[in-house]
């Protein structure tokens, strides 16, 4: 199996061609506009360890599937991603002016284009899922039960309602550990689970083994947010790339505000201890989820 920046580096040579860069002010019927291309570029290319692309990949190469057909498929869920992060940049959802050490797109390009740039990732991002699909031949249904797995994390039972449960909690006094876990489930986890899920769907995976990775997506998915939220009052600021103290700033319901610093740092080994748990029937063959997993829970940006 590759390593994480290699998986990322996979994934990235292949975004550079499905979005090219374009010349300037060109806007020809038939073709993105340039300055659509180029908002888009700004935020896909911004950095970020590509880790739900890396992890469908990963999935997938681990069950014996072929990474080339799952790439385009890694492609996708990085596009989703990152469109999720343009729109949850936005002045009306967390209005951040920093992205990964960088100006937010809304800040470069303004509110307007911004809010298209991530429509058009996210429509661009299932036009590549199906064109895929469309030429897959035989694995043509493992395509479309991937696909399936990545609309489901994204939409209004996954990211979107862990978004839409987050936005309305802000500020309010009666959150809830049920909530927190609601929230957590859904805009962080539910795109770990579907990233894993479809690489195990194009690998042609069989029950046990769906089973087992999804327990181990659930739990790193939710040790994931868990960190993040440790992170947002510990971190260096020049490390972590956005706004640190935001959280507790806008009055969100973290990980921090319900179970304490302490609390939740507790929870984030425990959450550690699940991951590992669950990838026991598979030996040295995950020792990269198991790595990944260590380092999400120890890291400090």
């Amino acid at each position: 199996m590759n390593t994480l920046k290699e998986y990322g580096k996979i994934t990235e040579d292949r975004l550079l061609k499905i979005i090219p860069e374009l010349p300037k002010n060109a806007f020809e019927i038939g073709r993105m506009p340039a300055l659509l291309s180029e908002s888009m570029r700004y935020s896909l290319l911004a950095g970020g360890k590509r880790l739900r692309p890396a992890m469908l990949l990963a999935s997938c190469e681990m069950l014996g599937g072929d990474v080339s057909l799952a790439l385009d498929f890694a492609c996708a869920i990085e596009m989703i991603h990152t469109y999720s992060l343009i729109h949850d940049d936005l002045p009306g959802m967390d209005d951040d002016d920093m992205r990964r050490g960088k100006p937010t797109n809304h800040v470069v390009f303004g509110v307007g284009q911004a809010i298209l740039a991530g429509d058009g990732l996210l429509n661009m991002a299932f036009e590549v899922m199906l064109q895929k699909a469309l030429t897959a031949g035989s694995d043509m249904e493992k395509c479309v039960l991937a696909a399936n797995e990545i609309a489901r994390a994204a939409g209004v039972t996954g990211m979107i309602a862990g978004q839409c449960a987050d936005l309305y909690q802000e500020g309010r006094a009666d959150g809830t550990e049920e909530m927190l876990r609601y929230i957590h489930e859904g805009k962080t986890m539910a795109m770990f689970v579907g990233a894993m899920r479809a690489g195990a769907f194009l690998a042609g995976a069989d029950e046990q083994a769906l089973h087992a990775i999804t327990e181990y997506a659930r739990a790193f998915g939710l040790l994931f947010q868990a960190s993040d939220d440790v992170l947002d009052i510990t971190a260096d600021p020049a490390l972590f790339g956005h706004s640190v103290g935001k959280d507790e700033r806008d009055g969100k319901l973290t990980a921090v505000s319900v179970l304490t610093l302490e609390g939740a740092k507790a929870r984030v080994e425990a959450l550690l201890q699940e991951a590992v748990d669950a990838l026991k029937d598979f030996g040295a063959q995950a020792d990269f989820f198991r790595s990944l997993a260590d380092a999400v829970a120890h890291r400090d940006h």
